[in-house]
């Protein structure tokens, strides 16, 4: 799932380099566990989740208060990539992470799409909800999910992951594939048109990240070193 894309491929948007910055600074991108709403970079995830997984896309999800998007998955013990604005708190991308080890969407949902079995084990993780802001232009929403990929491998490669795991709607996946990612279908896709999902592995490894900030202008880190912490703007387990 791409932020506010339905359809097609990242090759017809003009590209910016670098991270994505606005008259406040570049952003910054930093690893939070639980999705607390009384935090507000929280709570502007789960909104942004809502706006637009439920209201543009349509997808039949919870929203227990009307206003952020929540189910069973998101717990305190959830892992979450956020890139944000750090001078104004303004939310512009992040993705979910859950250990293939315990409860996901790919075991529990969707396991008929593994034609070998649902990939497991303590170096597999599953990215699921990976959004960019819906007030973002396109070249914007690209440079954060650039941004967001860089922070994908950089924390799998901290955290001893050898791999990712996804389930995608196929009109996305042309936009998946030209992020340049080393991605393998796991399964045939299920379905048909626009509702037609499948499975992935996205292999991890130090070349590609290596690769993909070089081609994209990203520095050096886009991550804190430390994997869990609770300072300012992140929230501690």
């Amino acid at each position: 799932m791409f932020g506010t894309a339905t359809r097609g491929t990242s090759h017809d948007i003009q590209a910016i380099p670098g991270p994505w910055a606005d008259a406040a600074g570049p952003a910054s991108a930093l690893r939070q566990w639980g999705a607390d709403q009384r935090h507000a970079l929280a709570s502007a995830m789960l909104r942004d989740r809502k706006t637009v997984l439920m209201d543009r896309l349509g997808w039949d999800l919870e929203s227990p208060d009307g206003l952020h998007e929540i189910d069973a998955y998101d717990r305190e013990d959830t892992l979450y990539l956020i890139v944000h604005q750090p001078q104004t708190g303004r939310h512009l991308g992040s993705v979910r992470l859950l250990p293939s080890t315990g409860p996901h969407l790919l075991g529990d949902v969707f396991p008929h799409l593994c034609v070998d079995g649902v990939p497991t084990g303590a170096d597999v993780w599953e990215i699921t909800r990976l959004v960019t802001a819906p007030g973002l232009a396109r070249a914007e929403a690209l440079q954060v999910r650039r941004q967001l990929s860089i922070a994908l491998f950089e924390h799998a490669l901290g955290a001893g992951i050898a791999r990712y795991t996804m389930v995608t709607h196929l009109p996305w996946l042309p936009s998946l594939l030209s992020i340049g990612w080393d991605a393998e279908p796991l399964g045939m896709p299920h379905g048909e048109g626009i509702d037609a999902v499948a499975a992935l592995q996205i292999v991890v490894d130090a070349d590609t990240l290596a690769r993909l900030r070089g081609a994209w202008a990203m520095p050096e880190r886009v991550l804190p070193h430390d994997i869990r912490i609770g300072g300012e703007g992140e929230l501690a387990n």
